[in-house]
């Protein structure tokens, strides 16, 4: 095993690994409070569809013009995000963003459904190859997501009210509209690059169970930001860890470590709960 974790190709894989839940946490805390679970889902869809209409197109898998293929669909899918909340309560946002995400889910199986190598593109799609990535494509991401951080730094104000308290951004005079665009387009930004690598199902994963863990022990946002990063790294490693021990996809198995975290801590809060 050790042997296993000195080879370059794993090591590429823990860096990408640790690079995207560093900033899947941070975005799955703007998730959650926001009450949208499956906006990352909808827009990892969007961009998965993306991928297919530019495998149909020729263009390189890996390439430029494919990244802005799938990129564009993002943006769209953010777009109709963004504007899908009404202020009839009666349609709730989560049901405009089934749809989104049911609608470029069946697109893309009925694209690939007589392609050659459909199954395995769905199959690639679902479960990401953080293990063949490239240093060029780690050090791509890392650029993107720190420039993604720090835009939400600069507006970390903004962002953190609408996701706390979207009345009262509402009342301030703040176009929450824009931002909420803004906030779904970084989104995207992320999300088109995450899927390729991890996956849609993974990339679900790290935005939603590690700040969902933090919320069963505090509703403090710095801990909550501390609990679903450590949780994230802890849970990729693991999950990368097994899946060479016991030669399974590394994609499933960092979401079954993940998944294994969120039940142990259910556990813990419920037994503390009891004690307490």
């Amino acid at each position: 095993m050790l042997e296993l974790l000195q080879q370059p190709f794993v090591q590429i894989g823990i860096m990408v690994s640790m690079v995207l839940a560093g900033i899947h946490a941070y975005l799955g805390f703007h998730v959650v409070s926001r009450g949208v679970i499956f906006v990352d889902l909808s827009l990892a869809q969007a961009a998965a569809f993306g991928y297919v209409v530019a495998i149909f197109a020729g263009v390189g898998d890996h390439s430029l013009q494919s990244y802005f293929i799938s990129l564009s669909f993002t943006l769209l899918a953010a777009l109709l995000v963004a504007v899908s909340r009404t202020r009839d309560d009666r349609i709730p946002q989560e049901a405009f963003i089934g749809i989104i995400y049911a609608g470029f889910a069946a697109l893309a199986v009925l694209m690939l459904s007589h392609h050659p190598e459909g199954m395995e593109t769905i199959q690639e799609i679902s479960n990401g190859s953080i293990l063949t990535c490239t240093i060029p494509e780690l050090l791509t991401i890392a650029g993107l997501y720190s420039a993604v951080g720090l835009f939400h730094y600069l507006f970390r104000e903004k962002f953190f009210m609408i996701s706390e308290n979207r009345q009262a951004a509402a009342r301030s005079g703040m176009k929450v509209i824009l931002w909420d665009f803004l906030f779904y387009a970084t989104f995207g930004l992320v999300v088109t690059s995450s899927v390729h690598i991890a996956g849609v199902l993974l990339v679900f994963s790290l935005l939603v169970i590690p700040p969902v863990i933090a919320l069963l022990f505090t509703q403090s946002k710095g801990k909550r930001l501390a609990i679903g990063w450590t949780v994230a790294v802890v849970g990729a490693l693991v999950g990368i860890h097994t899946s060479l021990y016991f030669d399974l996809p590394t994609g499933p198995a960092i979401m079954a470590a993940l998944i294994l975290a969120l039940v142990i801590s259910a556990a813990g809060r419920f037994l503390l709960r009891r004690r307490h």
